[in-house]
């Protein structure tokens, strides 16, 4: 509740109130008691003293005989008050409310001793006898200078005690009415005096939740005002510092998630404080998961976590190249620290190589298959061109026989250079597409049948699965150059299918593609060969014995893709192959 300024406010004027209405009612409760205890003992003092007086010759002629009893109830009845009279050795002499004969001596009295002493004297005490407070009030009854007596008149104190309660209820009665009034007020003016605060306070917690557009128009020209006014200048200032700051964190954030290399900023003690998703992509984590964990845990790389504390000992840039295994990946590390004291660290850049290296190790394949497969017709013409030299044209039909051999590898090499030829222009977007609609049994039933021979040739089953229920959308294609893609795969599982064994051709829908699989009982493909099958000549050890130029497979990629579909295969080696394509759905 202390928390708020409005009660901060209000309970020390509430406090105030309750303390001076608290002083004040005790302060009147003992003024009053006093002033009418200080009246009651002048009355007392005075009575005594008119009783005394009209006993005096009585006490002085003869005090053991006369009737003291009845005179003092007679004074008692007068003055409405316990009258006593007592001679001067203590002696009771005469009470108007209780028997005397039971009482003791009163020359110890209080009162008794003051008035013989002073004149007159007075106290408040309890009365054993009567069993309540009372007042006393005594005087010396004097005769030729000699004391011959004593009057005593006693009052009762509840009624005045009476008296004072009934002001200390009135006063207390007053103080709460003023202590509730007072709250209320103090309430009031504490509301109106913090309510610019709390509506500060509100519009500061709207900005903080992000809503940088609140503002609170000024109540008035005093000091919550002017603050409200500065508070109005700062809430510009910082809308206009975070845009811009969003802004450039925009920008940065757009470069870092887009950027191809991998990019990790470290603190002094490793921890990673920022990574962008190349960088979780390399390491098989995610930003979240990456961020306030430590550089050793998020790359798990001892050659990388090397370089790294290497760059923290030597205090400049470390870099290497590093072989990760899983992911498989070939990096290029870059370490800087970062010398600024607000943002000291580390900046680690990962550059990925791996296609790079991919790339140089198909170039070193390809020149390495291509001048194989040159090699081979090139080495069989140098030799047939040789023997003809030697004396074979001398004999007409070996003549003939080794011509026959020259012509058949010059149409080995002219198909080669035809296909490579081919292969460049569709790379190159040189071969526009005749797309149209087009039924996919129109696209599947001509290039089977006319590998129908094949397969009977090989004993493989050749089967073509269409469920008519199906009712398959028809596809945006160049029928020709689908019909070579099919040619193409099926020529392929034909040709690595043991006799005895089989070729499905079968077709599905997928969303807004057509999904064309080619599935055979061959030997199948080794996993490490099976991602580069697409690639210019290169084959698989098992296909090495067949023939072919080896750019049949990566022709049909070139197509397919050119379509807009994808193609790729799954095979488990041993147990036969498939080769998927997907083609899109013709619209409308």
């Amino acid at each position: 509740m202390f928390r708020s300024i409005r009660w901060r406010i209000a309970v020390p004027y509430i406090l105030l109130i309750l303390l001076a209405m608290g002083g004040l009612t005790a302060y009147l409760s003992h003024f009053v008691r006093e002033a009418h205890l200080a009246d009651l003992r002048t009355q007392l003092t005075a009575e005594a003293g008119l009783a005394g007086d009209n006993l005096a010759p009585l006490l002085a002629r003869q005090p053991s005989s006369a009737p003291f009893d009845t005179i003092a109830k007679k004074w008692a009845r007068l003055l409405d008050a316990r009258v006593t009279i007592i001679a001067p050795d203590g002696t009771v002499l005469g009470e108007s409310h209780q028997d005397r004969s039971k009482m003791d001596n009163h020359l110890s009295r209080p009162e008794v001793q003051q008035a013989l002493a002073e004149g007159s004297g007075t106290s408040i005490r309890y009365s054993h006898t009567v069993r309540y407070n009372m007042m006393y009030a005594a005087v010396p009854v004097m005769s030729a200078n000699k004391v011959v007596g004593i009057v005593r008149i006693a009052l009762p104190l509840r009624q005045i005690e009476t008296n004072v309660a009934y002001l200390q209820r009135t006063i207390l009665t007053t103080t709460v009415f003023a202590t509730l009034l007072a709250m209320l007020l103090a309430w009031i003016i504490a509301g109106r005096t913090t309510r610019p605060v709390r509506e500060l306070t509100a519009v500061a917690e709207r900005m903080a939740a992000g809503d940088l557009d609140a503002r609170l128009l000024p109540s008035g020209h005093d000091e919550v005002g002017q603050l409200t006014e500065a508070f109005q200048r700062m809430a510009d200032q910082i809308r206009h510092y975070v845009t811009s700051l969003a802004q450039e964190q925009g920008r940065l954030a757009a470069v870092l998630d887009n950027m191809a290399d991998g990019v990790l900023i470290t603190g002094p003690d490793g921890t990673v404080r920022l990574i962008n998703p190349a960088a979780a992509r390399m390491f098989g984590t995610s930003a979240q998961e990456a961020q306030q964990q430590s550089f050793a845990a998020v790359v798990r790389h001892h050659r990388i976590i090397s370089l790294w504390q290497a760059c923290r000992e030597a205090g400049r840039e470390q870099v290497a190249e590093v072989q990760k295994d899983w992911p498989k990946r070939h990096l290029r590390v870059v370490i800087s620290p970062l010398p600024q004291a607000e943002s000291s660290g580390y900046l680690v850049i990962l550059q990925d190589l791996t296609q790079l290296r991919r790339l140089e190790v198909v170039r070193r394949d390809f020149l390495s298959n291509i001048s194989h497969e040159l090699r081979t017709p090139l080495s069989s013409l140098k030799a047939l061109v040789d023997t003809l030299r030697d004396g074979a044209l001398d004999d007409p039909p070996a003549a003939q026989r080794f011509l026959d051999r020259v012509e058949t590898e010059v149409d080995a090499l002219t198909q080669m250079v035809q296909e490579l030829v081919e292969l460049t222009r569709i790379e190159s977007g040189q071969v526009p597409l005749q797309s149209r609609p087009t039924p996919v049994t129109e696209l599947l039933r001509i290039p089977l049948a006319r590998l129908q021979a094949q397969a009977e040739r090989a004993h493989v089953q050749l089967e073509l699965i269409l469920d008519p229920a199906e009712n398959l959308p028809a596809v945006l294609a160049d029928a020709e150059r689908v019909h070579q893609v099919v040619t193409n795969l099926v020529h392929n599982a034909i040709k690595f299918t043991p006799p005895g064994g089989g070729v499905t051709v079968s077709a599905e829908q997928a969303g807004d593609e057509v999904i064309i699989a080619v599935r055979d009982t061959g030997a199948g493909i080794p996993a490490d060969d099976l991602p580069r099958i697409f690639e210019r000549f290169y084959r698989a050890d098992r296909s090495r014995s067949g023939g072919g130029t080896g750019l049949g497979l990566s022709i049909a990629k070139h197509i397919v893709q050119a379509h807009g579909g994808r193609i790729w295969a799954e095979s488990i080696e041993g147990r036969g192959s498939t080769f998927y394509f997907s083609l899109p759905v013709a619209q409308g």
